[in-house]
C-alpha cells in the first residue's frame, strides 16, 4: 500500500485514511507551506491563513463552534494530496472522491458527535467560496463575482512568515477543540 511521510513523521494513504493518520500539527504545517490559487497570486497567501480567514468568518456569522472548526479544517485535504486548480479539479472526479474520504476522515477525528450535516457543510462551503472571492479580487485583481460582499470582516492579505501562521492555526484550532469539549 503507498503512503506518505507527513511533517509529524506518520506514514498514512491519503487515499484510505484513518483518523489515527491525522495529526493538526502536519496540517498547521502543510498548509502554512501551500500558496492559494495555486501560485498564481500577487504575493504569498497560505491555505492556512485562508483558513484561519474562513474560520473568523464563521465565528462573525453566528455559526456553530461545530462549523467554525469544520471551516478552519475545510482545506486539510490539502495537507495530505495536494492540490489541484478548480478548473482542473472539477474534471477529475476520482480526486474529488479522494478529497472527501479525506476531509470526512479530518473532521471526524475533530469534530466530535455526529458528522457535519448537509447544512453545516453548506455554510462551510458558502463561506469559502465568500473567502475565495475576496481571495481572487485581492490576490489577482481578478473580480470574478460579488460573493465576498457577504462577508462580515474583508481581511488584509499580508505576507506573513509561515511560522506565525503555523502558530495561529494551532492556536484557533485549540480554542475551538476546548469549546467543542466542553
Amino acid at each position: 500500500m503507498p503512503t506518505i511521510t507527513t511533517y509529524s513523521g506518520i506514514r498514512m494513504n491519503p487515499v484510505e485514511p484513518h483518523t489515527n493518520d491525522i495529526d493538526i500539527k502536519d496540517i498547521a504545517h502543510a498548509l502554512s507551506l501551500v500558496c492559494r490559487g495555486g501560485g498564481h497570486v500577487i504575493q504569498f497567501y497560505s491555505v492556512a491563513q485562508h483558513s484561519l480567514v474562513c474560520a473568523e468568518e464563521a465565528r462573525l456569522r453566528g455559526c456553530s463552534e461545530r462549523v467554525q472548526m469544520g471551516a478552519l479544517l475545510h482545506d486539510g485535504s490539502e495537507a495530505y494530496m495536494s492540490d489541484l486548480v478548480r478548473p482542473v479539479k472539477l474534471q477529475i472526479p476520482q480526486y474529488r472522491t479522494i478529497e472527501n474520504r479525506l476531509i470526512d476522515t479530518i473532521w471526524a477525528a475533530y469534530i466530535p458527535g455526529e458528522p457535519l450535516t448537509a447544512e453545516e457543510r453548506r455554510i462551510i462551503k458558502e463561506i469559502d467560496d465568500d473567502a475565495m472571492s475576496w481571495d481572487m479580487k485581492v490576490l489577482l485583481r481578478d473580480e470574478i463575482n460579488e460573493n465576498y460582499r457577504n462577508m462580515k470582516h474583508l481581511p488584509e492579505h499580508q505576507l506573513q512568515p509561515m511560522q506565525e501562521v503555523e502558530d495561529a492555526f494551532l492556536k484557533k484550532f485549540d480554542q475551538l477543540r476546548r469549546d467543542l469539549i466542553l
